[in-house]
């Protein structure tokens, strides 16, 4: 019998009226059985339902939900209360109801398997009243519990929900006007990274791009990150050269370290273009390289079946991610950019994801890979097919996932 969010109804059966609210739900065919129950039950206060078979018992429970189920093991025709157990807790309205099943088996076995089919626990025959009592208290506590910490838990998605549209919020929106064009993608994950981007010019003739990802997840890592991305934007590192990618994150580590930010670091690539010499300086800090494809790259990898030649430039510098050590010296390095050039700037969430989405052997799809994709993938404008195999709905994005695809025209 398939469980749904409204009543079961029967063709041809007579459905007795549902009590619309109550506290308990007894599922028993014997009629003395249930009147016993019944009337201890509400001589404690609670309100009480009976249902005489399983699919009785099945209707009201998905009518009513109610806290507290207790049910025969043994019901006549083909659905056991066992059954009926397995049934309710697959159901999302149904799984926190406590279902304490009434049985004759001491078996330890018995117990097992009762327990295995989500019993929140048994009552054994002949039922002591003191017993059923403490154990349907017990049963009402628990669900008042659960319901308690589903709310809680709903109410924390909605927060990070919240602050991850927040994050959003403040990145920068695709540009197409020339000299360059700027394409990006954000994914939060469930649980709400530090990721973060952004672009702007420092003056008409220079362009600032840079990528960071904070460690860990949750609100203190997206607050790390704003809190970044707001200090570059208005420039309030004190004495800080922003031209100056090496200078930018020694200033960064110096303002940010992990002592003073809850044990959290970050990662970061930083660049600085001019668009009338072509020239990139950039820097990074423990973060994956950035790729540069020129349009001879694009070519040969199309004459070579898409496979990366040395074209593709990985442009990294070496440096300990932000935070982890105080004086922390940073390198740069420049180079030139070749017309109609694409750099590709990424979190490692893009490439840290299963290679296929029926991969169950735990390999993730990896950097090289990713690099490969990137080497392949048409031009321009193709974010959408480079991460797609992050985003396939059998793929749980366990991590932030940020990408800039920057087209030097």
């Amino acid at each position: 019998m398939a469980l749904s969010n409204k009543p079961l109804r029967r063709i041809g059966v007579m459905v007795k009226a549902i009590n619309p609210i109550a506290d308990i739900l007894v599922i028993d065919d014997d009629p003395i059985i249930r009147r016993i129950l019944q009337r201890m039950l509400q001589s404690q206060g609670y309100r009480v339902a009976i249902a005489e078979t399983a699919a009785d018992g099945l209707d009201q429970a998905l009518a009513i939900t109610p806290p507290v189920i207790l049910c025969d093991w043994r019901l006549p025709g083909t659905i056991d209360g066992l059954e009926i157990c397995r049934r309710l807790k697959e159901h999302p309205d149904l799984s926190m109801s406590s279902f304490l099943l009434i049985t004759a088996h001491a078996e330890t076995a018995s117990r097992v398997e009762a327990l295995e089919a989500g019993a929140d626990d048994l009552l054994m025959k002949p039922i002591d009243m003191a017993e059923l009592k403490a154990r349907v208290k017990s049963g009402m506590r628990l669900c008042q519990l659960t319901r308690d910490l589903k709310k809680q838990k709903q109410y924390l998605e909605n927060e990070l929900a919240e602050a991850a549209s927040y994050v959003q919020s403040l990145l920068p929106r695709d540009t197409d006007k020339p000299p360059v064009k700027i394409q990006t993608r954000f994914l939060p994950s469930q649980q709400l990274g530090g990721d973060c981007f952004d672009f702007y010019w420092l003056d008409p003739d220079y362009l600032v791009i840079y990528l960071l990802d904070v460690s860990g997840h949750g609100l203190g890592a997206a607050l790390l990150s704003t809190s970044v991305l707001n200090v570059l934007r208005s420039q309030s590192l004190p004495g800080t050269n922003f031209y100056r990618p090496d200078k930018v994150l020694e200033s960064l580590n110096n303002m940010f370290q992990m002592t003073d930010q809850n044990e959290k670091y970050f990662t970061i690539w930083y660049g600085v273009y001019n668009r009338v010499n072509r020239q990139l300086m950039y820097a990074s800090a423990g973060h994956p390289p950035a790729v540069l494809l020129s349009q001879a790259a694009e070519a040969t990898s199309q004459a070579t079946n898409g496979v990366a030649t040395s074209e593709t430039m990985l442009l990294r510098t070496p440096g300990m991610p932000v935070g982890m050590m105080p004086d922390t010296t940073y390198t740069w390095k420049r180079c030139s950019i070749p017309d109609n050039s694409y750099l590709y700037i990424f979190s490692d969430g893009v490439y840290e994801v299963p290679e296929t989405p029926a991969d169950e052997t735990g390999e993730i799809l990896g950097l090289d890979s990713f690099i490969d994709h990137i080497a392949k993938c048409p031009r321009p404008g193709q974010l959408d097919q480079l991460i797609s195999h992050a985003t396939m709905p059998s793929v749980d994005v366990g991590d932030d996932l940020s990408l800039l695809e920057i087209n030097f025209g």
